[in-house]
């Protein structure tokens, strides 16, 4: 398997595989415009599913929709934390 650099995940292309629609899930991020939420493609990673596990229970995913969830939720953790005393 190949490796991949970090600039791969942040794929403009990849990213676009995440959508929003005021119609579609209340405007809340989705893969490509399907009611599957970036959130709910996260929660089943968070609790333990694998990659093809997720695939294979939602036959309408391809893989690069989950990388595509992946590589969005890291743009919104990238912040600084200031602890105050």
């Amino acid at each position: 398997m190949p490796m991949h650099r970090y600039a791969d995940w942040m794929d403009p292309a990849l990213l676009s595989r995440i959508t929003t629609d005021a119609a579609v899930c209340g405007g809340r991020p989705c893969i490509r415009g399907m009611r599957m939420r970036v959130r709910d493609v996260l929660e089943l990673l968070a609790s333990g599913a694998s990659i093809e596990e997720v695939l294979r229970d939602h036959p309408s995913l391809e893989r690069d929709d989950v990388l595509a969830a992946i590589a969005y939720a890291s743009q919104f953790v990238d912040h600084a934390v200031v602890r105050v005393a």
